[in-house]
């Protein structure tokens, strides 16, 4: 073989070792919410690459507060897990369903100069890792919060300020900057793919799909579309076509998973009650009420969507239906994560577990590589 033929051959198999070496060392990540609580809170650190602290508050001069309710050294307990796991980054989430004055931090430069500088005192003062923004939404006032057509310009002006100031503050210690959110009409007061350069990535909220305000009973997490589900329905596999066209990049993208069911009661009792209608609203059940107190217990009926690929409850007698994410369903998300090669997988919320659910999303993630 002449010489030439020998060196094409040895960087072409050097090309396709590094292909192979930069395809296997992808690592999806795992981020929990945990919030404030009266019990010591339980966290296997190894299991996580990231928790978030959930929530801090905006006041209406647009700084950022820990709420009198948040127990400052539950924060400091919490970034205390870092001996455990060194590589463990801890994020204070600000905002929250219901938090407002958002749109008043945003609106100008002073107000967001103040948002800032309260925010990054915050990020020193626990040794944090960086900032989660959960403003619920942009533009929209369906949380009973202040809301403007002008959020959408000035949430971008205030997240590029945001990760000047944070790329300035790090150094050699880069500050994560990230925000939750939602598809569809959620995302309109997002400028896509814009903020997108600022963030490290996105979390989305893909859950609460139903629950009282929807017409119907339904999966309120599923991964796709039920064939009973109408044709616009909201699936996690829709939220996330929806960032991907917008142009975020899809590892910048993490799936949000529930560790809670929603309930519904007085359903009517056709196909085991699933997209059907229903007279009252049960809330929320933590995923450790439903292992202690529904599966397995006198009548109740486990069903398996095999669509959507999410499992529900049914009682037929009593005519209640919970909809949930499990063990199951939950290793088929994250097949899903890393097939499509997407970020990772975000949870709500670690004191809901019995430990099942994130011992399920670790080995799927971080194990089976």
């Amino acid at each position: 073989m002449s010489t030439p033929h020998r060196r094409l051959r040895v960087l072409l198999a050097a090309a396709l070792l590094a292909f192979a070496a930069a395809t296997q060392a992808q690592s999806f990540r795992l981020i929990g919410y945990v919030t404030d609580g009266p019990a010591p809170l339980r966290l296997p650190a190894a299991q996580l690459d990231v928790v978030n602290f959930a929530f801090a508050r905006v006041a209406p001069d647009g700084s950022v507060y820990l709420p009198d309710t948040v127990d400052p050294a539950q924060v400091h307990a919490l970034v205390a897990h870092r001996t455990v796991n060194p590589a463990l980054k801890i994020v204070l989430s600000i905002g929250g369903w219901g938090a407002g004055n958002f749109s008043e931090a945003a609106a100008t430069a002073a107000a967001r100069a103040r948002f800032i500088d309260s925010g990054v005192a915050l990020l020193h003062r626990f040794d944090l890792d960086g900032l989660d923004i959960d403003w619920e939404y942009p533009t929209l006032g369906d949380a009973d919060i202040s809301h403007s057509p002008d959020d959408r310009r000035n949430f971008t002006l205030l997240l590029e300020a945001l990760r000047a100031r944070l790329d300035r503050e790090g150094g050699k210690r880069p500050y994560l900057l990230t925000i939750a959110a939602a598809e569809g009409r959620f995302a309109e007061g997002l400028e896509l793919p814009r903020i997108a350069r600022s963030l490290d990535w996105i979390n989305l909220m893909t859950y609460d799909f139903h629950g009282s305000l929807t017409p119907t009973t339904g999966h309120h997490s599923g991964l796709a579309r039920s064939a009973l589900a109408p044709a616009d329905g909201r699936t996690t596999e829709g939220a996330v076509r929806y960032f991907l066209d917008a142009g975020v990049p899809a590892d910048k993208i993490n799936v949000g998973v529930p560790f809670y069911g929603r309930s519904f009661g007085d359903v009517e009792p056709v196909d085991h009650g699933l997209y059907r209608k229903f007279a009252s609203d049960g809330g929320f059940i933590t995923w450790s009420e439903i292992v202690h107190t529904r599966l397995g217990a006198p009548g109740w009926e486990r069903h398996w969507d095999a669509q959507a690929q999410v499992p529900w409850l049914w009682n037929p007698a009593t005519r209640q239906l919970i909809t949930y994410d499990d063990p199951q369903s939950l290793a088929i998300k994250a097949a899903y994560v890393r097939r499509n090669k997407l970020g990772g997988i975000m949870y709500w919320e670690h004191r809901l577990d019995d430990g099942q659910l994130l011992d399920t999303l670790h080995k799927a993630l971080h194990e089976a590589r």
